[in-house]
């Protein structure tokens, strides 16, 4: 097996179980393992360290598949890892009200580069590194093997950070059968439509899940402002829940066409819910200059922070949306407010949210924080795991 040499005192990450070694810790090669192999890295003194799969044109030029030496990287050892994932959902997710889930969360259960989520009968794969890519007919196979009643395995590697490893966009059916353009999924006593093949990341936001619940738990007779409201889930819920009325905010017509087929599918009244093709920021800065107030503000943006380098900028986003937003809360309002980005660490958040809460004139307090579902668990020694935070502040 080829070997990787870091450099001195770059090991440090990997004896304290970090699964990612950078291209900038690297001494030395034996020679050019080719896109996904299987390599052992070497501290400096040649002590072993990993195993991981190579990955030649990332920044992370390593994912570790294994912290074992008498680990052997197989098909079986896929089995394994995949077969702990699932038995860890249906332990955490024991008696959940939902068919929709997160089966593999990538570092988080040890299979780097790799997303599994499962709708209904049918389970969405992303192929995300070099080292997934390679063992994809594997992945496949176990999963048709440990998951019994499934229909058909989908492929939706079709995301731009596959072209920092180097891999042509993908998407496809993979095994059993083509599933349809909508997939209906149930959840905590609402119903939604999924497009599987063409919605955002795997077809819908099943980290959400638990915050969903929340947001229904507070949300009768409320009138709700739901911004960036892709599908309709924050909205589904809250008016299942009882919510006077919801305002669907989001830049695309085609998500908010099936937010209100989500509506109809529900058996809610759609006079209680107006749907707005527009600009979120843009809306807000008119609302605020017509008047208009609101008992719940959701705001649950894209991903601002996709380097480090843009920080700054996404900093300066989130406080102006999250200001804007709470000029427009009555008194006794609640804001809801999340990052996606892993980069935006909870304490900056927070910071961000307070001093949009000051710049808007607002005293608020913090209810509680939030988190992506339990079926994204993040492991103690990958903390970017932990990408979604929320906050849920009352205003006076």
């Amino acid at each position: 097996m080829r070997s990787m040499i870091l450099k001195p005192k770059r090991g440090k990450s990997l004896q304290n179980r970090h699964p990612w070694v950078f291209s900038g810790a690297i001494a030395r090669m034996d020679d050019a393992p080719e896109p996904g192999e299987t390599i052992d890295v070497l501290d400096s003194d040649g002590r072993w360290l990993a195993r991981g799969a190579f990955s030649p044109q990332s920044q992370i030029r390593v994912r570790v598949w294994s912290f074992d030496p008498a680990i052997i990287i197989d098909a079986g050892f896929f089995h394994t890892r995949l077969n702990q994932a699932l038995s860890l959902r249906r332990e955490v997710l024991a008696g959940a009200d939902t068919d929709a889930l997160r089966l593999v969360n990538a570092e988080s259960d040890g299979l780097p580069g790799l997303i599994v989520d499962r709708y209904e009968n049918w389970v969405v794969c992303q192929f995300l590194s070099a080292g997934s890519d390679r063992w994809k007919p594997a992945i496949v196979a176990c999963l048709a093997e440990l998951i019994p009643d499934l229909a058909g395995i989908y492929e939706r590697s079709d995301v731009d950070v596959r072209k920092k490893e180097g891999l042509p966009m993908a998407a496809g059916r993979l095994w059993g059968q083509e599933p349809p353009d909508q997939v209906e999924i149930r959840e905590n006593g609402c119903l939604y439509r999924v497009n599987v093949k063409k919605g955002h990341k795997t077809g819908f936001y099943l980290d959400q899940r638990d915050n969903r619940a929340c947001v229904a738990a507070y949300a009768r007779g409320a009138a709700m402002l739901n911004c960036f409201a892709y599908t309709g889930g924050f909205a589904v819920a809250a008016l299942k829940a009882g919510a006077a009325h919801v305002t669907n905010v989001d830049s695309s017509a085609a998500v908010l066409k099936l937010a209100r087929a989500n509506v109809a599918l529900n058996r809610l009244e759609e006079t209680r819910v107006d749907d707005i093709t527009a600009d979120v920021f843009s809306l807000l800065r008119r609302y605020r200059a017509e008047g208009r107030a609101f008992d719940m503000i959701v705001l649950d943006p894209p991903k601002f922070v996709k380097s480090k380098g843009d920080l700054m900028r996404a900093s300066r986003g989130y406080k102006e949306i999250n200001r804007l937003a709470f000029e427009l809360l009555h008194p006794g309002g609640t804001l809801w407010t999340f990052s996606c980005s892993g980069l935006m660490g909870r304490d900056l958040f927070q910071k961000i949210v307070a001093d949009a809460a000051l710049d808007a004139g607002r005293q608020a307090v913090i209810l509680r924080w939030l988190s992506q579902a339990l079926d994204h668990p993040t492991a103690l020694n990958f903390p970017e795991g932990s990408y979604l935070k929320g906050l849920v502040c009352r205003v006076d």
